[in-house]
This record gives C-alpha cells, structure tokens and sequence, in this order.
C-alpha cells in the first residue's frame, strides 16, 4: 500500500495577528491535519506563532526581509521539509472548512501526472464588478473579457472561477489556498518582480504552470476568504500597480495581447470613474487616475 501523500503549508503574513490566529485555528480543526506548516512573517515584532493554539503538526518560522507575497512564498519553498510530497499556499485571511485538507489529499491521491495543481473551492466569493458590461457580446468577441469562469483571455485579463460545484479545469488558480505538486514547484516559482503588495502574481505562477499541466478547483475541498479593507494599498497606488502589472504579465506572454489589454485597461479606468462620478465614491476616482497615470507611462 502506497504512504500517504505529505503536505505543507506555506503562509505569508505580516502584522495580521488576529487573521492568522483564525487561520491556524481551521487548521487545527482539519479531519486531517497538515503534515507542516511554514510561516513567513514580513512583520517587525515577535515571532506570529507565539500563542497560537497547539496543534497537531509541526510549524517553522521564518523571517522575511521585506513584504512580499511572492518573495515570501519562495522563501518558504526553499524550507519546506525532504519527503514532502505536495506544498500549498494559504493565505492568512483564509478559513478552510473541517473536511477541506482531507478531500484535497483524496483528490491528490486520486491524480495522475498530469496534474500540477489544484486550488480550494472558495464558498463566499464576491460578486462580479460590472457584470452587465463584461458579459456584452462585443467584449468577449474581442478576447477582453468572458463568461466561461477560469479562463484567460487574449487581453490578459482572467475570468473569475467563483464557487463551483464540481471539481472543475481550469487556467488559471488563485494562490489564497492552493496546493501544487512538489515537482513542479522545482521549476516554477512566484516572479519576484511582483513586490510588496504582489497583485496578479499568482495569475503569473499559475498560468504559466498551467501551460503544460492541468490545474483544477476541487470541488469538496471548501474554504471562505475574509480579506480586510485596510490589507489593500492607497487606491491611487493600487490604480498604477494593477496596470503596471497586468501589462507585466501580458508582455511576458507572446500568446496574449498588449493592445487588448491596453483597451481592457482603459474599459476598467472607465468604470472606476463611472462609480466614483455616478455614486460618490472617491477612491474609485483615485484608482482611475492611478489607472491613467500608468498608462500614459507605459505601465510605470
């Protein structure tokens, strides 16, 4: 009979006590318990995992250099333990359901090769930003965006997966709660370009796995994300950051399109001004002109 599959977590965190504290305790509640934990902490007083409850698996702490999720991430890839056979990510605003980690495992146990990675099945995803506009004929002719869910489109703009009812392909994962086989992670890592707040950077790592392997959202492995506000960067910092980004992304890939994204850039610029004019919300008019500031920049 073959040996279970061993699993570690990785987590990054920095200066959220009280997510982690809720974190560790769905861990700790799991019908099968991880076999280790790393945590990754960016913050600058004591270790994180000081008072947390005892749990049933070993955990490490390490201390980042600076904040970021993707340096972070690698960091805690290069400690994970010999013999582990599968590592996941999770964030520290994550909640995994009691079953999760053991029907991820099943699912893993069940897998074949061809396999890379599988993510979490997120039961309270938010609902879709301007629905009406993104599902018009003509934007989803034109590769800008799409109602198939958990795809990629031409423009580099990927579709949301939402919460799915079966364990279902997909081609791109979010890195809140994944898991990924360990041989594949020898290959691949998070790109370090996407810094401090490291937005699109799992798009980025997980397409480009997806490339080669199959990648899916399982279905009976459930969770809930309880991202906070504040966690977000200045709105006009964060208008520049996710054009720099996706157009990053979109130039590393020859198979999608600079000028879409530019056109799907500006579509997004637009509806962030339409809600900061229309409902009063300034700091959608602080993202838009974050948005033009990069884009008369060339995504600086």
């Amino acid at each position: 009979m073959p040996s279970p599959l061993k699993l570690t977590f990785v987590v990054a965190t920095r200066d959220r006590p009280d997510e982690l504290r809720r974190m560790w305790r769905s861990l700790c509640r799991q019908t099968r318990p991880p076999d280790e934990v790393v945590v990754v902490d960016a913050g600058a007083g004591p270790s994180p995992l000081e008072g947390l409850d005892p749990a049933a698996f070993p955990a490490t702490h390490i201390r980042a250099e600076r904040p970021s999720s993707a340096g972070q991430r690698n960091a805690g890839l290069d400690a994970v333990s010999p013999g582990t056979d599968l590592v996941g990510f999770l964030d520290d605003d994550a909640v995994l359901e009691e079953g999760a980690v053991e029907e991820m495992l099943r699912f893993w146990e069940g897998a074949d090769g061809a396999v890379g990675g599988a993510a979490f099945n997120m039961t309270n995803h938010p609902p879709l930003r301007a629905a009406r506009w993104k599902s018009l004929p003509f934007v989803e002719h034109a590769g800008i965006y799409g109602r198939k869910p958990g795809v990629v489109l031409k423009s580099g703009f990927q579709t949301m997966i939402g919460t799915v009812a079966e364990t279902t392909p997909t081609a791109w994962l979010p890195s809140t709660a994944s898991v990924w086989r360990r041989e594949v992670l020898r290959h691949h890592r998070f790109d370090e370009w996407f810094d401090g707040y490291s937005y699109l950077e799992d798009l980025d790592f997980s397409y480009g796995v997806g490339k080669s392997l199959v990648l899916k959202v399982v279905a009976g492995a459930r969770y809930a994300h309880h991202p906070q506000a504040s966690s977000r960067l200045d709105p006009f910092r964060f208008g520049r950051k996710e054009v720099a980004n996706r157009l990053y992304f979109v130039r590393k890939n020859p198979e999608l399109s600079p000028g879409l994204c530019r056109l799907a850039l500006c579509l997004r610029m637009l509806m962030s001004l339409a809600d900061g004019i229309l409902r009063g919300k300034g700091q959608e008019l602080r993202r838009a002109r974050g948005n033009l500031v990069s884009l008369l920049n060339c995504g600086r």
